[in-house]
């Protein structure tokens, strides 16, 4: 499939109390091992990677992220609604996908065909995080109420600077091969790259995996918009 000119899938988001918790999850269901990332400062969090590149998904990747119990709690609300204390309670007892992410080479337009499909993702935040080889910066739109928009579906949007994180990731022998959302428009839906579903859930991603296929799946839909 080829990128859409004004999104692509860039990652999915898994949720983990710890990193540890998340490094044995992605060990034992993906068969594969997370890298370090990095910390972000500005939401008290930090970071695993894991490469999801395949044909349909050339950039993508899987980023585990957990509050970080060793940064100062942040002055907002943290994304993928982690200060949720019904998610929190989820992720406690098993990692669990809870968002995406779409990248876009024009925050501005992006968050304009967002809210004229009716939903509100926010300002441009500029962030930033430090790797070994070296600062990734990006904009990204954010809520002040860190909500995920129906229930997961809408994604947050990115837009990269000079470079991206696939640069510095290795082959992970898992392959993103399909992402469907629920609960928006299916015109929305394609124009964000990514197949509209009929389930239950929300998000659903289909990998393959050194184990087989793994679907991952965030809880059914609410009523969140």
């Amino acid at each position: 499939m080829n990128e859409s000119p004004r999104f692509a899938l860039d990652h999915l988001v898994v949720a983990a109390a710890s990193l540890e918790a998340g490094a044995d999850w992605c060990r034992r269901v993906l068969g594969a091992t997370a890298v370090p990332g990095g910390r972000h400062p500005t939401m008290a969090t930090h970071n695993l990677l894991l490469g999801l590149a395949s044909p349909r998904f050339p950039r993508s990747y899987l980023e585990i992220i957990a509050i970080d119990p060793a940064a100062v709690p942040p002055e907002r609300a943290r994304w993928f609604d982690l200060d949720d204390p019904a998610l929190r309670a989820a992720v406690g007892r098993e990692p669990q996908l809870v968002h995406w992410v779409a990248r876009t080479a024009d925050i501005a337009a992006a968050a304009q065909i967002l809210r004229d499909a009716g939903h509100d993702p926010g300002v441009a935040v500029a962030a930033e995080r430090a790797t070994p080889g070296g600062v990734l910066r990006w904009k990204i739109l954010l809520r002040e109420d860190g909500r995920r928009l129906a229930a997961g579906a809408v994604p947050l949007v990115i837009e990269w600077a000079d470079a991206h994180p696939t640069d510095a990731l290795a082959a992970s022998g898992v392959a993103l091969e399909q992402v469907e959302i629920a609960g928006v428009s299916a015109a929305l839906a394609t124009s964000l790259g990514v197949r509209p579903g009929g389930g239950p859930a929300a998000l659903a991603a289909r990998l393959m995996t050194p184990q087989g296929v793994v679907t991952l799946a965030v809880a059914p839909l609410s009523n969140d918009g």
